[in-house]
């Protein structure tokens, strides 16, 4: 579909990949791997065609369209949200008005035996079905729908886009683009605004809806659930993995572990050629032997190593005096703005130790309560921290509290003690900040770079309350290995804001979801949270809810009077339909039924296939084709379980009209 031919991009007489050559296929699901500076975000811009490479091309059919997300956009502010993501359907409208033309045109024509009048008539034909196919008629329904999916209350629809952050604009402009429904979408990180709801609903539109995907994402679980093969640029080459990303790190390091071998070998050869060199140089013996291996040595092609792995390297915050037993402690906790409640009867206690996160749609208050706890906004409620807390915090702005005229190094410097010192340089390299990097002033990072330099600043501080308002958001995956490590490894009590939910797992063992102006306390890690939320979806979702009736009710409340009217529905409405009609119904419905079934059929089956192969791991079989099936049967088990959820979904909302 999208062909990558030769293609080469330099910067400053840079290269950043050479002679890179490979096809993108119509329904491929792609991830882009590489570490920070290898050219992800480029290779992206140049397939969108908004950069040029410095030579070789990129081709497509004209009728293929493109969809394209930066990270960074500017974005306009002269509408609501609504109608600025119905832009998404300009062309359709222009489709409608040549529609009406031609249909105009036909109504006086009468030279019926003519070519052009067959002519007309198949342009007619053509831009009927164009708008059946990107459905034009649904379009109302298809902008709510996917509004709703990334986040946004149907009351907040028809509000001005400048009332809302950058990052819920970022969402109006990826609604656009998946509205627009591209034969290839090209993401760059579109995971950073998104709550962890939002981006399981992008997770389920991408897996089953979208056509071609290439993606750049540091969220690991993401990358694993959407994508179905991964391109790798290193050392300014590519390589193409038919696998996702987790199955591609451990193909990817057996390859590196070949390299290295291959490289210590010629290596030894070079060092061989040169002794033999130096020692017969001067002997006119072995003047012709010499000349012969000078020769050789000038056409060895040197052998890269891809970057050298630095996830192994292990982080430890230094020692911190001992907390009280419940190092925070809230009770009827609350906090509004005016007449709008973020929040209110927070309570709970976090013992001594323990780790937990804070989840929920953006706006319901987490960052809000981390304020309250560092004591920068004032709240109702008693909230107390323990005996001897020493908080280290790291908020979403921690960067711009950075010294400006301080280099890298020196920032670190001035706050590590103890062997670690001896460490600062390996430190610094783990978090991209080696070589050269290391000397640059901190007025001169990125937004980014400046972002990792608090992190690295905080590890390093002796303290027993980490608090941590999304700390992954500008980390590659390896440097997020590192510090959940490091977190892991901690002995202190940590909160984690976050929507990563990979960096979460096996991090956390009790989540607050923020969500309805309520706290709600979750024992047991993110998954097991994330599990009983998606049946919590599934009954809720039967709900012909109404914005405006739910407000002030809690969520059981809410959940209970709409089951009854549901079914009150339910029972009224085949009354009112013609016997044909009622038939019709019910062939719809036992379809949908029969799909439910199916799909539940198959979860059994691949429950048993994954439980098969656990038991093979656990008898001692770890074989490469092995995990390799246990890798691909996890993935089986949740598109499967993705594709239940949504013919779930598909028969309430048939149940429910």
């Amino acid at each position: 579909m999208v062909s990558v031919n030769d293609l080469t991009m330099e910067f400053s007489a840079h290269p950043i990949f050479s002679d890179v050559s490979f096809v993108v296929n119509k329904n491929d699901k792609i991830g882009l791997a590489g570490k920070n500076g290898a050219g992800k975000s480029t290779m992206l811009k140049i397939i969108a065609g908004l950069q040029q490479p410095t030579s070789g091309t990129v081709s497509k059919p004209q009728e293929v369209t493109i969809g394209y997300l930066p990270q960074q956009m500017k974005l306009a502010d002269d509408t609501s949200i609504i109608n600025e993501a119905k832009k998404a359907f300009a062309h359709l409208d222009e489709h409608k008005a040549k529609l009406d033309e031609l249909n105009n045109e036909l109504a006086t024509r009468t030279d019926y035996e003519s070519e052009s009048y067959a002519r007309l008539i198949e342009n007619i034909e053509y831009l009927n079905d164009r708008l059946a196919m990107e459905g034009a008629d649904n379009m109302e329904a298809e902008v709510e729908k996917t509004l709703t999916g990334l986040g946004f209350n149907r009351e907040d629809f028809d509000r001005p886009t400048s009332e809302f952050s950058g990052g819920w604009r970022m969402r109006v402009e990826l609604a656009k683009i998946l509205l627009q429904k591209p034969d290839l979408l090209l993401l760059d990180e579109p995971t950073n605004h998104l709550d962890i709801e939002s981006i399981q609903w992008l997770e389920q539109f991408l897996a089953n809806k979208a056509k071609a995907v290439m993606l750049v994402s540091h969220d690991r679980a993401f990358l694993d659930n959407v994508t179905r093969r991964t391109i790798e640029i290193s050392c300014g080459k590519v390589y193409d993995y038919k696998v996702s990303y987790t199955p591609y790190t451990e193909l990817r390091r057996e390859r590196v572990e070949q390299q290295m071998r291959a490289y210590e070998n010629q290596q030894k050869q070079i060092a061989d050629i040169k002794a033999f060199i130096e020692r017969f140089r001067y002997q006119a013996t072995k003047a012709i032997q010499v000349q012969s291996r000078i020769k050789q040595l000038e056409k060895i092609v040197p052998i890269e190593v891809d970057e050298v792995d630095t996830s192994r390297l292990r982080l430890k915050f230094p020692p911190a005096p001992r907390s009280g037993d419940f190092p925070l402690i809230l009770e009827d906790v609350g906090k509004a703005y005016g007449s709008h409640q973020v929040f209110d009867h927070a309570e709970f206690r976090i013992r001594r130790g323990e780790k937990v996160a804070f989840v929920g749609k953006n706006g319901e208050g987490k960052s809000t309560l981390v304020k309250c706890i560092m004591g920068e906004i004032d709240h109702t409620g008693m909230l107390k921290l323990g005996h001897n807390v020493k908080i280290g915090y790291f908020a979403q702005n921690q960067a711009q509290m950075l010294d400006e005229n301080l280099t890298v190094f020196e920032t670190i410097d001035n706050v590590a003690v103890g062997d670690i010192r001896l460490k600062i340089r390996d430190i610094l390299g783990a978090f991209m900040f080696g070589g050269e990097a290391s000397d640059k002033k901190v007025k001169v990072l990125s937004g980014g770079e400046k972002t990792r330099l608090a992190m690295i600043k905080l590890l390093l501080q002796p303290v027993n309350f980490l608090i941590l308002d999304e700390p992954t958001n500008h980390l590659d995956l390896k440097t997020k290995d590192i510090l959940k490590d490091a977190i892991r490894d901690f002995d202190g009590t940590v909160i984690v804001v976050s929507h990563d939910r990979d960096f979460l797992d096996g991090l956390v063992e009790k989540v607050y979801e923020f969500g309805g102006g309520k706290v709600k306390e979750n024992l047991g890690g993110i998954y097991d949270f994330l599990r009983s939320k998606n049946l919590e979806n599934l009954r809720e979702l039967e709900l012909s809810k109404s914005p405006s009736a739910e407000q002030g009710k809690s969520k059981s409340d809410a959940t209970r009077n709409n089951t009854q009217d549901s079914a009150t529905d339910n029972v009224a409405s085949p009354a009112k339909l013609s016997y044909a009609e009622q038939k019709a119904r019910e062939k719809v419905l036992k379809k949908a039924e029969k799909k439910v079934k199916d799909s539940e059929a198959e979860i059994s089956r691949l429950e048993a296939l994954q439980k098969e192969i656990e038991d093979k791991i656990s008898a001692g079989d770890t074989s490469a084709e092995t995990l390799e099936a246990y890798a691909k049967a996890q993935k089986d088990l949740e598109n499967g379980m993705s594709i239940w959820e949504l013919a779930t979904m598909e028969l309430e909302e048939l149940r429910g009209q």
